[in-house]
Formats: structure tokens, C-alpha cells, sequence
């Protein structure tokens, strides 16, 4: 029962009024000071009366009731389980009251990255409320990168991005680019279902891996996540009810006084292939387009630049510049590509006629090329020769080192210009220290200059396709064995039975080590 601050002042004025001798006189001006502190008391508790009171003031008594919430989880609930529990009590709370910024941003992100993730679902056949999911992962952030270095919105570990196709190099992280993420981790998903046969099982496996998760199921003997609960790691045991406060708070955010402030939607796009070098920045200042805006559209580009290399990239730009690139494609490319000062044995590169932009209307944005419409000597040369490449030859060179007095693998890489990283994957090492005498070995990519020649589009063909024919013959698909894995959890995930998989990688037991490098197919 609340008792008001008044009451308790006037029993105590009496008290002190009855202890007080007959003849003793109060003085007034002490009166008046108790009487306007009285009415600055009352008049707080008047205004405090509908604020909503911080979680810390409630202790074990929670704020929303447990039944409403049961209630509301039973309408939300489709596929996945959303099981009432203390835990997801609290986080639910959390998301209110703490962090209702958060919660706030991820409604305004909503219309940016739910339509492509409900696309991804549908097509894989998957419960359509995992596109929460992401919001434990990455808080729908696309380039994130977490302690344990996995990235993007759904938080692909390096190893585990390059299994399920997602290219990664010193300018391209696939792992940044919402499609392909998404792609990635429904086919994840779909694996550790079809492992567990638990959506909720699943989920923490997603988390923590399933070696971890088949690990607890022994050690407690249950079948379920909430059976398990207390032998999982500290992180996955709020994992699960993490995802359902999420759930929950999207779909009832509003009736918690939380909503969205500045709702963000995809940027308008076009796009255009490049082939070869490209300065962004030179790009953006030349065609008028704000940088910032190319980051958002092609998150996994990692650098102000893409290498001579690249093939085939597509790059999207704001549909607003689209006509302004397409009328100014000259001086634009001339200015942040190198095809003026190509080089023998460069790969020049050609217009793919075939690809149009997203109306259907404009030839893709040429690019590493000169332009069709100029009429120069040099151009005349190039449209001669646009049916024809120049091939360049490179190969791998293996050398060796041997390790002297007061030379370490930081000094050797600065020798030979090379990463630390490299040194130790070619030498197989774990740690930093090298012994005096050690030999270690190291690659390089050596350029062999081969005398230009011309070749027609036709035999450019044929060689594509026996190089193609050559890889498909000696490509080989390997699993690196991550802490938790085994034979059976491998085999599953890559639809292989066990023997497959050992007699592949001339196992004898059933031990694999972490790190270890299993074929998959070859």
C-alpha cells in the first residue's frame, strides 16, 4: 500500500509537536520554510505520476506483465517457437527501456533490408521471421566486424564465408554485401535445420556453432534448447531470447511509445560492369555522386579503388547521375581509369553489349575502354582491335629462407614484400617465433612478359573454355575443422556419409583436429 509523503510529514510534525513542553515557542520563519518544502514535494509527485520508471526500479517485479506477453508471443508465433521465459521477460524490457535508441533504429532500417531478406526466405523455403535474426547479428549494420572478425549483417566468420561462396579479398568482401549474405545464410540455415530439426536448436547453433550445441546435448541429455540452456555458453544462453524480444518488439514497438523517426529506404540504382582499374573517389567528383552514397549501394568494396584485375564487377550507381555518367562517359572514365595509359600485356577490356541497365533501355556504362563514338587515331586503333585481347602470362614461384640471428617473421616479410599472415599459412605456423636455421618457404606471383599477340574473339573463346574444363578437373573444395566440428556434423552439412568423407582425406579414427583442411570434393 503506497502511503503519501504528506501523511508521513503531518505524523511526524504531531510527534514532534507532543514532545515539545507547553510554554516552548516554534519559530515562524522554520514554519514557513517546512511548508513551501511540503508543497515543492507534492507538487513533484504530481508530475512523476505518469512517467514510466526505469527497469532498475522494479527489481524482481517486472514492469509489462508476464501474461501479456505470453499472450502477444502465442499471436507472433508461426514456425519458430516463441517461448514465454524469464530471460526473454527481461530483454524484452531491455529493448524498452534501455535500449530504446536501438530499438528505434532498427525500425527506421526495417524497409531498408526486410524486403531483400523475405525475398532470400521465400525462395529457400524458410520461416520468414529469421529476417529478426539479423538484428542480434549485425544490428542491420552491413559492414560491421565483431572481436572474433565475422562481418556483415549476418556475421559470416572469414572461413565460413569462403565455404558458402562468399568471395573475400583486399578490395571485395562479399561478406559486406546484403544479397549474397543473405543468400549465404539461409543456405546455412537450412543446413543447421535439417541438422537439428529444431528451429530454436538451430538458431543457437547459428550462434555458437553445432559442435558446441551437439556437445550440450550430451552433457545434459536434452533434446531441446530450453533443456540444454544451462550447459550452453553465456552468450548463446541469451541468444535465442534475444531473437524472440526482437520479434516481439518490431511487431508491438509501438504500443511501448517507440517509433521509427527517419525511416530509411533503398537508394533509387542503376548499374555498370567494370572491368580493370577504377578510382572511386575520381569517379564520384567527376560524375557529381556523393561517395557516401556509392558506400550504402556497394557495401563490400573495401578500399577508394578497385585493382586492374577486376572482371566483371558490378557497380551500382544513384539512378539520378545514371543519365549524367551516360552523356558524360568520356571525360568521366578518362579521368579515374588507367585506359590511356595501358601498358603491353594489359587485358583490355570490352563493352558487354548484352548488359542493360535496370530499365532496359541504356548499353551498360562502358568502361576500360575508349569510347565508340571517338573518332582520334588511338581510338580508330582500339575499335580495330576491340574484337581481339592481349594475354599475359603468371606464375608461382616457389623460394626458400633459412631463418638468421635476430631475424624474425615481421623482418622476413618486409624482405620478400610479403604479409606476416602469408609467411604463416605457406609455413603452417601457429605462433610468431621462428628458430635460427628454420627454412621457411615463399610464394611469389612472378609476371613472365609474353610477346603481344592479337587474338580473335573466337579462339579468345575456346581458350576460356579450356581453362574452365582444366579448373573443373583440378579445383578442389576444402572445410577447415572449426572448434566443435566432427566427422558426422561436417558430413551433414555437406551431404557426404562419413565414409566419403574419410577415405577422401585418408582418415583412419574419427579424431579431426581444429584448422585442420578436409577435402570436400574434388
Amino acid at each position: 500500500m503506497r502511503i503519501s509523503k504528506k501523511v508521513l510529514w503531518l505524523g511526524a510534525v504531531c510527534v514532534g509537536l507532543g514532545t515539545v513542553p507547553a510554554m516552548a515557542i516554534i519559530p515562524q520563519e522554520k514554519l514557513a520554510f517546512e511548508q513551501d518544502t511540503l508543497e515543492k514535494i507534492l507538487a513533484a509527485e504530481e508530475m512523476a505520476i505518469p512517467a514510466l520508471p526505469a527497469v532498475e526500479e522494479f527489481g524482481n517485479t517486472p514492469a509489462i506483465s508476464g501474461e501479456l506477453l505470453k499472450e502477444r508471443f502465442a499471436k507472433l508465433e508461426k514456425s519458430i517457437p516463441l517461448t514465454y521465459h524469464k530471460t526473454s521477460h527481461e530483454f524484452v524490457e531491455y529493448f524498452i527501456y534501455k535500449k530504446a535508441e536501438f530499438t528505434q533504429t532498427m525500425m527506421e532500417k526495417m524497409p531498408l533490408y526486410f524486403p531483400i531478406f523475405e525475398k532470400t526466405l521465400a525462395k529457400h523455403g524458410l520461416p520468414t521471421e529469421l529476417k529478426y535474426l539479423s538484428m542480434i547479428e549485425s544490428g542491420l549494420n552491413p559492414t560491421v566486424i565483431s572481436h572474433a572478425r565475422a562481418g556483415g549483417l549476418w556475421q559470416f566468420m572469414p572461413a565460413t564465408g569462403r565455404e558458402f561462396g562468399l568471395y573475400q579479398d583486399k578490395y571485395i568482401d562479399e561478406r559486406f554485401e546484403p544479397v549474397k549474405a543473405t543468400e549465404a545464410a539461409c543456405r546455412y540455415l537450412k543446413q543447421l535445420y535439417n541438422i537439428f530439426g529444431d528451429w530454436e536448436l538451430a538458431l543457437a547453433s547459428y550462434n555458437t556453432g553445432p559442435g558446441n550445441v551437439k556437445r550440450a546435448m550430451r552433457r545434459s541429455r536434452g533434446t531441446t534448447f530450453w533443456t540444454i540452456y544451462n550447459v550452453l555458453p553465456r552468450e548463446t544462453r541469451s541468444y535465442v531470447p534475444q531473437y524472440v524480444a526482437m520479434n516481439y518488439m518490431m511487431n508491438y514497438g509501438n504500443d511501448h511509445g517507440i517509433y521509427p523517426a527517419q525511416t530509411e529506404f533503398q537508394i533509387p540504382n542503376d548499374t555498370i560492369h567494370i572491368n580493370g582499374y577504377i578510382d572511386l573517389l575520381a569517379f564520384c567528383k567527376n560524375s557529381s555522386i556523393d561517395f557516401e552514397d556509392i558506400k550504402k549501394l556497394n557495401p563490400q568494396i573495401t578500399k577508394t579503388s578497385l585493382p586492374d584485375q577486376t572482371r566483371d564487377f558490378v557497380l551500382k550507381v544513384p539512378s539520378m547521375q545514371y543519365t549524367y555518367l551516360v552523356s558524360n562517359r568520356n571525360s568521366i572514365m578518362d579521368s579515374c581509369t588507367r585506359r590511356l595509359l595501358l601498358q603491353p600485356n594489359v587485358l583490355v577490356a570490352k563493352l558487354d553489349s548484352a548488359a542493360l541497365d535496370s530499365m532496359g533501355k541504356n548499353p551498360a556504362f562502358p568502361y576500360a575502354m575508349v569510347s565508340q563514338e571517338s573518332t582520334s587515331e588511338y581510338d580508330e586503333d582500339l575499335d580495330e582491335g576491340r574484337d581481339e585481347i592481349v594475354l599475359q602470362k603468371t606464375r608461382t614461384k616457389r623460394a626458400t629462407h633459412t631463418v638468421r640471428r635476430g631475424e624474425n617473421l615481421n623482418s622476413i616479410s618486409k624482405k620478400y614484400r610479403v604479409s606476416v599472415s602469408e609467411l604463416k599459412r605457406w609455413n603452417h605456423l601457429r605462433r610468431n617465433s621462428i628458430n635460427r636455421g628454420q627454412r621457411l618457404v615463399i610464394l611469389k606471383e612472378v609476371k613472365e612478359p609474353v610477346r603481344s599477340t592479337r587474338v580473335a574473339v573466337n579462339s579468345t573463346q575456346a581458350v576460356k573454355k579450356e581453362i574452365v574444363r582444366n579448373d573443373r578437373h583440378t579445383k578442389k573444395r576444402y572445410h577447415t575443422v572449426q572448434k566443435g566440428d566432427t566427422l558426422w556434423i561436417i558430413s551433414q552439412r555437406y551431404g557426404l556419409e562419413i565414409g566419403q568423407l574419410k577415405k577422401k582425406n585418408r582418415i583412419r579414427g574419427n579424431a579431426i583436429k581444429p584448422g585442420q583442411k578436409l577435402i570436400i570434393s574434388s
